[in-house]
């Protein structure tokens, strides 16, 4: 257990028994479960190749219950932790060249990514962004991996010009990004010309939907077992496929982790989630039920 930064203290975890961990490739994440039954996903940001260690970094935040139980004592040292099997939806593909852009710990991410990076021999920029640079974590690792960094702190009169930055990248360039929703933005807005594909975000909160967004009631069938249920405004199809007895697996229910992922055979969906991509959206193949509708009146899905 290890600060890293003003409030982010970063964890290592080991296998009770020794063995080593199940692998993980850059990008993923686990789910940590808490003795209350909470669950919180975190993203693995040590070294894939290191087998017998898992690091992760929680962020003390007033009144969360993962912080609480991190950051008030409750975890110490030999404290047994149980972990969910690393899951990838931001995961990290062969490129040219790679921008990093970072909002304080939407780092954790990203590291791996670059170490992956350095060992290719492809060049990457990381763009870390944060209040003052005391809040900037693991800033040492970063700059040890080889590649070129900057820090941009916001109080000390270096906030990042998002636009005028990006403008400056190369045209074979592969970015992702990860931090606070409205420098995410800032990078989507920036970026809307870019070729698709070329701009990958991880979101570790649900992104906000329009006011007075409609959420109409609709019907979902369920293929393999012929039931029909009624999803109505005020409930997610999640929370009815749970009532009718129908297993789906959920973590977040935010539309950010990709559990309750979920095959679509029929009609349209009305997307909500932080995870596909625009084009996994037009093939209107699969929605996160947790937050997902549909356009139609009437989904079908592979249950």
């Amino acid at each position: 257990m290890t600060y890293v930064a003003l409030g982010i203290l970063a964890l290592d975890f080991e296998a009770e028994d020794g063995s080593e961990l199940p692998p993980f490739e850059p990008g993923s994440h686990v789910d940590v479960h808490l003795p209350d039954g909470t669950i919180r996903q975190y993203s693995l940001c040590g070294d894939p190749a290191d087998r017998t260690t898992y690091r992760i970094a929680v962020r003390d935040v007033k009144g969360g219950r993962a912080s609480r139980f991190v950051h008030r004592g409750d975890l110490r040292p030999g404290v047994v932790v149980t972990l969910g099997l690393p899951r990838n939806n931001f995961a990290f593909d062969p490129a040219p060249n790679y921008l990093f852009v970072a909002g304080g710990i939407g780092i954790t991410p990203l590291l791996p990514m670059m170490r992956a990076a350095t060992q290719a021999g492809t060049p990457w920029t990381l763009l870390l962004c944060a209040p003052r640079s005391a809040d900037a974590p693991f800033i040492r690792e970063a700059r040890a991996l080889g590649g070129e960094v900057s820090v941009h702190a916001s109080e000390e009169g270096t906030r990042l010009d998002v636009a005028a930055r990006l403008r400056e990248a190369p045209a074979d360039t592969l970015l992702y990004c990860c931090g606070p929703e409205r420098l995410m933005l800032e990078v989507e807005e920036a970026t809307a010309h870019w070729p698709e594909g070329s701009v990958r975000f991880e979101w570790f909160t649900a992104r906000a939907h329009p006011e007075g967004e409609v959420s109409d009631t609709f019907e979902v069938e369920c293929a393999q077992t012929g039931v029909t249920l009624t999803v109505p405004q005020d409930r997610s199809v999640l929370q009815v496929l749970q009532d009718a007895g129908i297993e789906v697996p959920c973590s977040c229910e935010q539309g950010i982790c990709g559990t309750c992922e979920v095959p679509v055979l029929e009609g349209e969906v009305d997307h909500r989630d932080s995870i596909l991509s625009s084009a996994e959206r037009a093939a209107n193949s699969t929605m996160m039920c947790c937050v997902s509708r549909a356009k139609s009146p009437r989904l079908v899905l592979d249950l």
